[in-house]
């Protein structure tokens, strides 16, 4: 199939707000991919990928600078999904001396070899912002409408085949809607093989979240539906899969980083059980027992090929990962994804029975099981004053909904704004392409200026697009190109997750997971938050530690 098929659908997705129309219009390719008698099968992957934003390959080498100057476009469509697919691939598989030049000539061909719908739509993939509202929730409906088979059926096998591509390509080439079914019901939990991680819900505090779970209290009774309230740990998302003396670590995006954590394989060896699935959290714990910031624990899971062996032996020596699980999936030979948490729980208490003695042992989470709304918030309040990150409330009644942000979890974390300036703006891409999108963010000098913190474009509508777009025209100072630089004066609240040191910026500190909130024209930026008062905030909410490099929000 063309790459030209893929742009014109997914202008047709962007052009809509209407969940049934993406869909239906994924769903029409997706049909005509499979109908492909020459590559179609394979190509299926392909399609569903980027369709759903995202390239097949994690990591290409190309960055934005890559794609300021690209090449004249092709006038006429020729692009095949395979074609572009092998590119990227030699991309990503390129390393070592020489590595940049290759790289560049291999983008120079590819996108001078597209059309401009073309490019843009590549950009897109490149970049991450191919915002047209597809998300892999719309595309995993979209193969069960083209396959015709349920949803539900669909959602299941994606989640323990831990990607949509290979479930598409069963479904979608099995020959009909009784043998798709059938192909699906084939995708079966194993151990070794990650399997999407089940997602919480959100909610502003405890009694919100006991709402959305149905547990809250009514009328003069303080107590409810009993319900787990598990610490909220500031770490990286792992899922433990052990095989006998075989043990293998994935993250939260399923890579497989078990060479950079033997402490943890180590920790999983040690437990009764021979076949294992967990769930959990690893960070870098202080002598104190609270957790050290985001940062070395980041540190430790970065890609090892940026160290050298002799520097991942001493990274590892000085900031040894700690592992917490808080739900296990399979238990020798015993399936428990459809399985209430309650009992889940009950294996995974079995599994860590003497750890769980000391509340603040190892491998286990922390746990408040109460049907008490003033004993879970108090609960909430202790974990966060200790330096966690807030705590999540389940159901006990919940299976594991893996890959879904599914009802039966809810996180509540402490919310904290900034009132910030907005330094410059960068150039949209994809279907931002034409507003101005990604905005710098300082806070204000007490002795003059402004202190960059980073940069968000998380929380804009397409109306807040437009708007700032035409406002920081009005404030441009300069224009570079991928840059403009404004006066600073537009003010902007952003909340935030919290702080981190940085060596990018020249406070020394930058937001974790910023978002806009809403622009402050009741403000004026000699009303903005200081880099004192960050400063301020940053050790309660996990700043002031070892510096490494910062994550974006």
């Amino acid at each position: 199939m063309l790459l030209a098929e893929v742009a014109a659908t997914s202008d047709a997705v962007a052009a809509t707000r209407s969940r049934l129309a993406k869909r239906a219009a994924i769903a029409d390719l997706l049909r005509r991919v499979a109908d492909d008698a020459e590559a179609g099968s394979a190509e299926v992957e392909i399609a569903v990928a980027y369709l759903a934003g995202e390239l097949r390959q994690r990591r290409t080498g190309l960055g934005w600078r890559s794609l300021r100057d690209l090449p004249a476009p092709a006038e006429e469509p020729g692009l095949t999904l395979t074609d572009v697919d092998a590119a990227f691939a030699r991309m990503a598989d390129l390393s070592g001396p020489g590595s940049s030049t290759a790289r560049q000539a291999e983008a120079a061909a590819l996108f001078g070899a597209a059309t401009a719908r073309e490019q843009s739509l590549l950009a897109g993939l490149v970049s991450g912002e191919l915002r047209q509202g597809a998300l892999d929730s719309v595309v995993v409906d979209a193969v069960a409408e083209a396959a015709g088979v349920p949803a539900d059926a669909v959602r299941r096998a994606v989640m323990l085949a831990g990607a949509t591509g290979p479930v598409a390509r069963a479904a979608l080439t099995a020959g009909g809607p009784e043998a798709a079914a059938e192909a699906l019901a084939t995708f079966r939990l194993t151990v070794g093989r990650p399997v999407r991680p089940m997602l919480a819900q959100s909610a502003p505090d405890v009694g919100a979240a006991l709402d959305k779970l149905g547990a809250a209290p009514g009328g003069e009774d303080a107590s409810g539906t009993a319900v787990a309230v598990d610490v909220k740990l500031d770490g990286i998302r792992i899922q433990v899969h052990r095989d006998g003396d075989d043990v293998r670590v994935f993250t939260r995006s399923l890579d497989d980083i078990t060479e950079r954590v033997p402490e943890i394989v180590a920790a999983v060896r040690a437990l009764p059980g021979r076949a294992l699935v967990l769930d959990g959290e690893a960070l870098v714990v202080g002598p104190d027992g609270v957790p050290r910031p985001f940062q070395e624990t980041a540190a430790r899971s970065a890609t090892q090929g940026e160290r050298s062996a002799a520097e991942e032996a001493e990274l590892a020596a000085s900031l040894e990962l700690s592992p917490f699980f808080f739900d296990v999936l399979h238990a020798d030979g015993r399936d428990l994804l459809d399985e209430p948490l309650r009992d889940r729980l009950a294996v995974l208490d079995d599994l860590l029975a003497d750890l769980l003695a000391d509340a603040a042992g190892p491998l286990a989470v922390r746990r408040l099981v109460t049907d008490d709304a003033a004993a879970a918030t108090a609960f909430f309040d202790a974990a966060v004053a200790e330096g966690q990150e807030g705590v999540v409330v389940k159901s006990l009644d919940a299976p594991y909904a893996a890959g879904r942000r599914g009802a039966g979890w809810v996180k509540v974390k402490p919310r904290h704004t900034l009132d910030l300036v907005v330094l410059a703006v960068e150039r949209g891409s994809g279907r931002r392409s034409g507003w101005l999108s990604n905005i710098w963010l300082g806070a204000r000098d007490p002795e003059g200026g402004f202190v960059m913190l980073g940069k968000t474009f998380k929380g804009m509508t397409d109306e807040m697009l437009a708007w700032q777009t035409q406002r920081f025209r009005e404030l441009q100072t300069a224009d570079e190109g991928y840059v403009v630089h404004v006066r600073p004066e537009q003010v902007v609240e952003i909340a935030f997750d919290g702080l981190q040191r940085s060596t990018r910026y020249p406070g020394g500190l930058a937001l974790r997971f910023a978002r806009v909130v809403r622009y402050r024209d009741d403000k004026t930026a000699a009303e903005a938050d200081t880099i004192d008062t960050v400063r301020a905030l940053a050790r309660p909410l996990g700043g002031g530690a070892a510096e490494a490099p910062d994550a974006e929000g």
